[in-house]
């Protein structure tokens, strides 16, 4: 679907494994410390961590892409804490970090969902609509922006918050 300049797209797969973008997200995920290699955990620790709701860039190594964006999305506690602002920041922030390195392709995961319980079709929704604002705002800085979900219920799930979003 495209908005304004940018191609927004769902897709069911492997995040370490995508060939047609210049940068992934990675939402803490420690198998993909493993896919890109060593150096990638040699990079990190000269971050000095990330704060929820931030998001920094490193190489991406042995991965198939140029650059990771990472980003701690906030545990799921009930939705009284901020959680939703928090979640949208891991977005914004992601995307700003893209832009401040000329990237123009971005892949994300559904960020908090997994082990961090953030109900899934409450943060498809603040994801989808936090990256839609950010295209108006910034209509020609980027050519592509997906998701890559691993299974069917979540990408369904972003499915249906583009659309309502659309």
């Amino acid at each position: 679907m495209k908005f304004g300049k940018t191609e927004v797209e769902m897709r069911l797969g492997d995040i370490t494994k995508v060939t047609d973008v210049e940068a992934i997200v990675n939402a803490a995920n420690k198998s993909l410390h493993r896919a890109a290699g060593r150096e990638l955990l040699d990079e990190c620790r000269t971050l000095h961590g990330c704060e929820t709701g931030e998001a920094k860039i490193t190489g991406a190594y042995a991965l198939p892409c140029e650059h990771i964006i990472h980003t701690v999305g906030p545990v799921w506690t009930g939705g009284g804490r901020g959680e939703a602002k928090l979640l949208a920041n891991c977005y914004r922030n992601s995307l700003v970090r893209a832009e401040e390195r000329g990237i123009r392709s971005v892949a994300f995961p559904s960020i908090s969902t997994g082990v961090y319980s953030y109900p899934l079709v409450e943060a498809a929704d603040i994801a989808v609509e936090a990256v839609l604002e950010y295209l108006k705002e910034f209509p020609d800085a980027f050519d592509l922006v997906c998701w890559v979900l691993f299974d069917p219920i979540t990408k369904s799930a972003y499915d249906t918050a583009l659309e309502k979003h659309a």
